[in-house]
């Protein structure tokens, strides 16, 4: 392996960071996982990370983060130190070195929490979270810094990221379908935008490889899956027959405000999750790599729910 196309990650234990780790290593490139407790000779503690660190290495992919809180206890303190503070101190190190890329995964939710339309770049941020705040304070900094000839800033905004192994939000859709239970939100019409570790990992080597302009760049698969569909490729994945039901909106709104006040599982987050539209455009990426992107939304998700049928 060829030691100058090294690459720093950090989050590299996490989902995304081990299946990207494996992936880049495939291709040629060395990895050295940052990570608060290292277990391996590959990794490295933020203590340890030294100038010598970084110029050996040609990028940093910055992965670890604190993420979005489903259960509503986290500290909005918690989010700023994780996903901004630690941002900027890896950049300001970054900027004193020779390596020439600087990754950050940022999010969708980073400039939106609810989108009628198509998300593209050119999107006002308004996140309404903590954690999508914090992801836009993170890329506020990055943008506002004066940035040297020889080195490169991509902020990534990738939507749900799905991959085999990784249940993740698709997880009660898919216990739903396993144990017969009908869908009962058969009645609302969305569409949603999601992402394969595939087609990430992809978008990431050729950004590696071809080093196009700094830039803020949306992540997603081609096509935009309503739930309803979701739940017909779960079961089609399982070998059975979908069972969806039309229950009234109104009643459904309901008892997820039920939930969301006694705290049970089903809440009016889980409701939106489930049921809102959130297309994302990934026009910028394609257009800016000139690619096509390798692994089809449907198929991709067929294949990670078909890794559920194994644990």
């Amino acid at each position: 392996m060829n030691t100058k196309n090294k690459i720093l990650i950090t989050g590299a234990t996490g989902f995304v960071g081990s299946n990207l780790s494996t992936y880049l290593q495939k291709k040629g490139f060395p990895i050295i996982g940052i990570t608060r407790t290292p277990k391996t000779a590959n990794e490295i503690s933020y203590d340890s990370l030294s100038i010598a660190s970084w110029n050996s290495s040609t990028a940093i992919i910055h992965l670890a983060g604190k993420a979005h809180d489903l259960k509503g206890v986290a500290n909005e303190s918690d989010y700023f130190a994780v996903n901004t503070e630690l941002t900027k101190t890896l950049f300001e190190q970054f900027l004193k070195s020779n390596c020439s890329i600087f990754m950050y995964m940022s999010s969708v939710k980073a400039v939106a929490d609810k989108v009628e339309h198509e998300l593209t770049e050119n999107e006002f941020p308004n996140p309404q979270t903590a954690y999508g705040k914090s992801k836009l304070a993170a890329e506020q900094y990055l943008l506002a810094q004066e940035l040297p000839n020889d080195k490169f800033v991509y902020i990534l905004r990738p939507c749900m990221i799905h991959g085999p192994g990784n249940k993740g939000n698709l997880n009660l859709l898919y216990k739903l379908v396993s144990k017969g239970i009908p869908y009962p939100l058969g009645a609302f019409k969305n569409k949603r935008s999601f992402l394969s570790i595939e087609n990430l990992n992809f978008i990431i080597l050729e950004l590696l490889k071809q080093k196009p302009a700094s830039g803020v760049y949306n992540i997603a698969d081609e096509e935009a899956i309503a739930t309803t569909d979701l739940i017909k490729l779960i079961a089609e994945s399982l070998g059975k027959k979908p069972r969806i039901v039309s229950i009234t909106p109104k009643f459904v709104k309901v008892l997820a405000a039920f939930g969301s006040i006694f705290k049970l599982p089903f809440t009016k987050e889980k409701l939106q999750k489930l049921t809102e539209n959130y297309v994302v455009s990934n026009q910028k990426i394609k257009d800016t790599l000139n690619i096509q992107l390798p692994v089809n939304t449907k198929k991709g998700l067929i294949r990670t729910f078909k890794s559920f049928n194994n644990k």
